[in-house]
């Protein structure tokens, strides 16, 4: 088991876009990064690049294919095994995929990736966080969640439509700040809190596993994204700023609190999704 200095911090999709800038940050911040990623090649350079830039050699990586919920709870026993505390998880691993599809255990990988992910690591490891007494989870949702809508509570594999693209990831989005609202009314109380950002239109290589014609999309939209650094700074911000103790169940952007859709504001849904990502959950078992 080891013992650290300074704030613990696990951090998913570490290894690319908002997430590698964002480890950069906490380290530079004096924060041991503990990096989740599929590819362990990317990950270790990562955290050896953490190391030597920090002077902490305590930085470390957990590989796993957060699509796929045994994956994730196989992730969350190995954090447990090798760390003794977490003070912040940064849920940040997301994708888009542009046609629908199913993951192994029978998902719709949208879902599954950008919403169940979250939901599955943060419940496995939420003693940990309460047993640090300012425990923090951060999670990237995105202005999408506008593209978001209720009757996702009654489609959650996205079936109605069968199609990937936005409405699926916005939906998935909207289910970030669900979960983060839910999230923060469980927690009240115990010192924990929960919060979520957009961090804007980034210039990364987010969707890019979706071939030529979302290269080329990324391609001709750049003069219009925003550079990795100013994409992760309010996570970061959310993550570690002494200002924001006790502050919770907010969605943020440029650091600034922010107001949601109508449909992220309903008072039933967060729970409800709760409820079904426990039912779904506990199926897979």
């Amino acid at each position: 088991m080891q013992q650290h200095q300074g704030p613990l911090i696990l951090l998913t999709g570490a290894t690319a876009g908002i997430g590698q800038e964002a480890a950069r940050q906490l380290a530079a911040q004096g924060a041991t990064v503990v990096c989740v990623a599929r590819n362990e090649a990317k990950a270790r350079a990562l955290v050896e690049e953490l190391k030597r830039s920090s002077g902490n050699d305590r930085h470390a990586y957990l590989v796993g294919d957060l699509s796929q919920v045994a994956d994730v709870k196989r992730v969350a026993r190995e954090y447990r095994e090798r760390f003794d505390r977490l003070d912040v998880l940064f849920n940040n691993a997301g994708a888009l995929f542009v046609d629908r599809q199913l993951t192994a255990e029978g998902l719709e990988r949208t879902f599954a990736v950008n919403h169940l992910a979250y939901f599955v690591l943060t419940t496995e490891l939420l003693d940990l966080l309460q047993a640090s007494g300012s425990g923090r989870v951060v999670s990237t949702s995105s202005a999408a969640h506008h593209q978001g809508d209720l009757g996702f509570l009654e489609d959650l594999q996205n079936e109605r439509w069968g199609v990937g693209g936005m409405r699926p990831y916005g939906r998935s989005k909207l289910a970030n700040i669900w979960f983060t609202v839910e999230l923060a009314r469980r927690l009240e109380g115990t010192g924990v809190t929960a919060n979520c950002f957009h961090p804007g239109f980034v210039a990364s290589d987010f969707a890019s596993n979706n071939g030529f014609a979302a290269k080329v999309f990324m391609a001709l939209t750049r003069p219009f994204q925003r550079g990795v650094s100013k994409g992760a700074d309010t996570g970061v911000w959310l993550a570690t700023a002494p200002e924001l103790a006790g502050k919770t169940g907010g969605y943020y952007h440029n650091r600034k609190l922010r107001k949601t859709s109508k449909a992220a504001r309903d008072p039933q849904a967060p729970a409800r999704l709760w409820e079904r990502s426990e039912q779904i959950v506990a199926e897979l078992v």
